[in-house]
């Protein structure tokens, strides 16, 4: 779904990084790393074996969306989870009850390292810090994965995991359950049938706030007894527990752990108007901002991105904007009726012959309403985002919202994140060299240093 020219860069390798040191189990992650290489060979090729044509599983991060996703894999009847993971026993303890059968571990270091040889994937649903060091753990073993967005932290790791997972030939899913949902669907087909004519522009919004604000909370308390602090922390620098101010949600907010607004909506919300207009890696990011501070993000913003133009666009490049916060898009820019309110959450998208409102979670409304009075929808329908995945893993079909497709759509988010840091500068993006040209200083931020003690191979 993407031009021949972000194919190209989809293919150039981000600079390596020197490895510091190795994490706890490397031989085991030396292991891994062979196994990709022989992996490499046999596109779609799991070393766990299949019974019975059941896809053999394990599930990292069983509790809040985790508890969701290991459900709605296990859905279409087709999965046997035979090992599960979290570093919270409350989490634990509820999966055992519906899954008493499943191996049970606290370190996804160990399940990976003892399960090896009998499943053919995993799942990652943690904060965000933890999943590049996950998934690529378990793509170096030849394991098909299903990563939660955004896809990963990091814009390097988001390059290094899509280029990891198409060298292994394993099968990747990003959760952005809504790509498969009739209304992004519906939306896709009429941009790319003609509907509102070539696109001219976009905008996409999310009117909630930052989930934290302000700075790091003074003091420590008693970590729960239930919690693995130093696992939950993983990747990320130590700091001192506090109750409900990281775990079990609020991490989200918290620039070590989670991706903000644009990081856990961006991805839903971009990602319509990606496959649409068959979009890759953006060309330039400018944010701009409330006041941020190095640990949580703003209340507020906004990132103006511009892409090379395809088929589906009016010029040779395309302008595309997020708002999160007290921020938001014109509401002149459709031409609806003054009683007519903008959704709280969603997208406009700015045709040579009309305007779509896609709102998040619900079906496109196309404008003027009497140019569109009598139009007929294309027929399209829901798919199961997970069984797709579950189906591709077993041989069957393609899961659409693979590593090659969900790379670049991370990688722009988590470019717009970046640009926090220079707010009101443009930041030019060349995806082909994997670096910021006019901004040197900027580059920096591409990555992060991992805890000494968890530096992950192939993310270095």
């Amino acid at each position: 779904m993407h031009s021949t020219t972000d194919k190209q860069n989809n293919k150039q390798q981000a600079p390596r990084r020197q490895t510091r040191g190795g994490l706890s189990r490397r031989s085991f992650l030396k292991q891994g790393a062979a196994a990709v290489g022989f992996a490499a060979f046999m596109p779609g090729l799991s070393l766990g074996n299949s019974a019975n044509g059941r896809l053999q599983h394990a599930s990292i991060g069983v509790g809040g969306m985790g508890w969701s996703d290991l459900n709605s894999i296990l859905n279409g009847g087709t999965t046997d989870i035979v090992a599960i993971c979290d570093v919270d026993e409350n989490n634990l303890a509820k999966a055992v009850e519906k899954l008493p059968n499943a191996r049970k571990y606290r370190d996804w270091r160990e399940l990976l390292e003892k399960e090896a040889d009998k499943i053919d994937s995993v799942n990652v649903t943690t904060p965000d810090h933890m999943h590049a060091p996950i998934a690529m753990t378990a793509i170096r073993l030849g394991k098909h994965v299903y990563c939660q967005k955004p896809l990963t932290h990091t814009v390097y790791e988001a390059r290094q995991l899509t280029l990891a997972a198409r060298k292994a030939g394993v099968v990747t899913q990003m959760g952005i359950q809504i790509h498969a949902d009739i209304s992004y669907r519906m939306a896709v087909r009429i941009i790319q049938d003609g509907g509102i004519g070539k696109v001219k522009e976009w905008h996409s919004w999310q009117g909630a706030a930052s989930f934290a604000g302000g700075g790091r909370p003074a003091g420590e308390d008693p970590v729960l007894a239930t919690l693995d602090w130093d696992k939950w922390i993983g990747v990320a620098p130590m700091r001192p527990y506090k109750k409900d101010i990281y775990h079990p949600f609020l991490w989200r907010g918290w620039r070590d752990f989670g991706s903000g607004m644009m990081g856990d909506f961006a991805c839903h919300i971009f990602d319509p108007v990606f496959a649409a207009l068959e979009l890759g890696h953006c060309l330039s990011v400018r944010t701009e901002t409330s006041d941020a501070s190095d640990e949580t993000f703003p209340a507020w913003q906004v990132s103006h991105f511009e892409f090379p133009g395809t088929k589906y666009t009016a010029g040779q490049t395309v302008k595309g904007t997020w708002y999160n916060g007290s921020k938001g898009p014109s509401r002149d820019l459709v031409p609806m009726p003054p009683e007519y309110q903008l959704p709280g959450s969603g997208s406009i998208i700015v045709g040579e012959e009309g305007v779509i409102v896609l709102p998040h979670w619900a079906g496109p409304q196309l404008y003027p309403l009497d140019k569109f009075n009598g139009y007929k929808r294309p027929q399209v329908k829901s798919l199961d985002h997970y069984q797709q995945w579950v189906d591709a893993c077993l041989g069957k079909g393609k899961a659409e919202a693979n590593f090659d497709y969900a790379g670049p759509l991370t990688e722009t988010a988590q470019l717009g994140n970046l640009g926090i840091h220079f707010p009101g500068q443009t930041l030019k993006w060349d995806a082909r060299n994997f670096k910021i040209t006019n901004v040197p200083e900027a580059n920096k931020y591409l990555h992060k240093t991992y805890r000494s003690g968890w530096e992950i191979d192939g993310l270095m």
